[in-house]
């Protein structure tokens, strides 16, 4: 009996030492997160339950991802090079004889790249506000020569001029270069909370040559295909940039040497408009 007596003393005392506790308590609030539900529970000014504010929300926190990916980017743009060729050279001349620099002249409007990558991915580097952005795809470049009597023979190449009695009434002319490229790119973004920011990028590009050919279409719209690699370059690496302008990407890419093997002195470049999530 004693030893009971003793046992609800000792309750008392300790529900006693409780209850002040909660007394210095009055005021502060008490959360609790369940995933991601927060309850938050508010004490009133005296010691009874009478009144308390109950909140509950389930807003998360909105993080940004350390990785992105965004699928089916799209350039369309205009390809063109820079002709250093020296056309007086026995090179040049043994290679397209006759030759000179408005051979190769293209028509900038009708000459075109268009870019299809099937991912580019950019991961945080430091705070969103420095990423590094890379990806795959296709680069597809057509150039459209001015001059439409120039034609391509193969093995071994051969650039002749089309001319003569028999010379064809040609309407289109164009040489078309594709490549398998990997992008890789140091981005700054000065605005990372926005889906449509302003930032800017640059960095490298390899890509491996996998279709070449030369299309011809006459004036009877007859149409002609030459498949043959042409002596280009079966890699071709470019410094490559992009300016994000809100909703408005541009893109650039310049080809660290000529797109040729041959005694042909030619570097391509590409300006456009970029079709992105970002």
């Amino acid at each position: 009996m004693k030893k009971l007596l003793l046992a609800i003393i000792a309750s008392g005392i300790a529900m006693s030492g409780f209850a002040q506790t909660d007394s210095t308590n009055i005021g502060q609030a008490d959360t609790i997160k369940v995933g991601g539900m927060i309850i938050i529970r508010k004490s009133g000014n005296n010691d009874s339950n009478r009144h308390r504010d109950i909140t509950v929300s389930n807003k998360r926190k909105h993080t940004q991802s350390n990785v992105t990916t965004n699928w089916w980017v799209v350039d369309l743009g205009f390809a063109n090079y820079s002709d250093n060729t020296n056309y007086a050279s026995a090179a040049v001349q043994q290679l397209a004889p006759g030759s000179n620099e408005d051979w190769f002249k293209l028509r900038t409007g009708k000459s075109v790249n268009v870019n299809i990558w099937a991912f580019m991915q950019r991961l945080n580097m430091v705070k969103h506000y420095v990423n590094l952005v890379y990806g795959l795809g296709v680069e597809l470049n057509n150039y459209r020569f001015d001059d439409e009597n120039i034609l391509f023979q193969k093995n071994p190449t051969h650039i002749v001029y089309n001319s003569g009695a028999d010379q064809k009434m040609i309407g289109k002319n164009k040489l078309a270069a594709d490549y398998v490229t990997v992008p890789v790119m140091l981005n700054i973004n000065f605005t990372p909370n926005r889906k449509k920011g302003f930032g800017i990028s640059g960095g490298v590009s390899a890509g491996y040559l996998y279709s070449a050919r030369q299309k011809l279409k006459y004036d009877n719209d007859k149409k002609e295909k030459l498949h043959s690699d042409f002596d280009l370059n079966k890699w071709k690496l470019s410094y490559i940039g992009e300016v994000s302008l809100g909703p408005v990407r541009l893109y650039g890419s310049y080809a660290f040497k000529s797109m040729w093997t041959n005694s042909l002195d030619q570097t391509p470049y590409t300006v456009g408009i970029r079709f992105s999530n970002w």
